[in-house]
């Protein structure tokens, strides 16, 4: 028994990919209904691209909820407003976003620390704002409606998308597509740069890496995934509701990023299914959720730093190095 979990560990940290993958797809099939699920799956994928920038660069932002507001915005708009099919509107919420961490992470790449965090907001709530008042395109407070996607037309084919496990596999699909990427970036060359921006910037520009050009390039990477998050979410929802600018929804990314644990690949989703999970039971009990949240969020900051999939992912390998097994 030992001897298979050791290898299964193996196995699952050597193909961390088809491992995350494999579990999700089952996942629908062990939470009480598909909508929880693909809530999940969305916001999971939020958390890994914010888990890029501060999980893997160590840059603590407080304004992603930007990048997931304008991903679901101008997919919305896509669809709404010019009568693009779905998969025309998801790249258009891809681009929006990268386009949008370019001008933000420019302006904010230039601060460090706290200042950094700042920056962010303060721009995020510029564009939340900007978004707010364009109540002719956004449907300002009531949000962007009419996004709607009834069935998915492929060759051969067609999906039945109001269909809520449909739709789990629909986004499992570039769910997948895009954690194949993040793990070809991590295991690039420049997936070593930016690890060693987040361990000591300074040693980092000793060793010739230009810094400013690596912050810049995974600030962009990291809105574009987080906007393919949020066209993801358009469609989910057939509706563009403006808290998905609102700096609670950056919050979230960052709760989401420590439940699971921060600088792990599948710990994200982990810290989405924690989060998402307690908020729909402890809605049903009480309408103070956020202190119940916030209460299993201090605990684990105070006794599990690095989240619930960090501490097993550590605990596990130091049983392996005590073994003999991990060097």
């Amino acid at each position: 028994m030992k001897s298979s979990i050791i290898s299964f560990f193996l196995l699952a940290r050597r193909h961390r990919v088809a491992t995350a993958l494999l579990f999700l797809l089952i996942f629908p099939f062990l939470m009480p209904y598909d909508a929880l699920s693909v809530n999940i799956l969305i916001f999971g994928l939020y958390a890994v691209g914010f888990n890029l920038l501060f999980g893997y660069t160590g840059m603590l932002s407080f304004g992603h909820a930007a990048f997931l507001g304008v991903g679901s915005y101008l997919a919305g708009f896509s669809i709404v407003h010019a009568g693009w099919p779905w998969w025309a509107a998801i790249v258009v919420g891809i681009a929006s976003s990268s386009l949008a961490g370019l001008v933000i992470g420019y302006l904010a790449i230039r601060t460090r620390g706290i200042y950094f965090s700042m920056v962010t907001l303060a721009l995020a709530q510029i564009v939340y704002y900007a978004f707010y008042k364009a109540e002719d395109w956004t449907g300002g407070e009531n949000g962007l409606r009419g996004v709607r996607v009834e069935s998915i037309n492929l060759p051969g084919f067609s999906i039945d998308f109001l269909n809520p496990l449909n739709k789990y596999y629909v986004v499992f699909v570039f769910v997948a597509l895009a954690l194949w990427f993040v793990s070809r970036v991590l295991n690039s060359p420049f997936g070593a740069v930016i690890e060693a921006i987040r361990e000591n910037e300074k040693r980092a520009v000793a060793c010739g890496y230009d810094v400013a050009r690596a912050k810049l390039l995974v600030f962009v990477l990291s809105a574009g995934i987080c906007g393919l998050a949020g066209a993801l979410r358009a469609l989910h929802l057939s509706i563009v509701p403006i808290d998905s600018l609102h700096y609670l929804q950056s919050g979230q990314a960052v709760m989401m990023c420590l439940l699971g644990g921060m600088g792990t690949f599948f710990g994200p989703f982990v810290g989405a299914a924690v989060f998402l999970y307690l908020e729909d039971v402890v809605t049903n009990l009480t309408r103070y959720w956020m202190g119940v949240v916030g209460i299993v969020f201090m605990v684990f900051v105070l006794f599990f730093p690095k989240g619930i999939w960090g501490t097993l992912v550590h605990q596990m390998e130091r049983w392996l190095r005590r073994q003999g097994r991990l060097s």
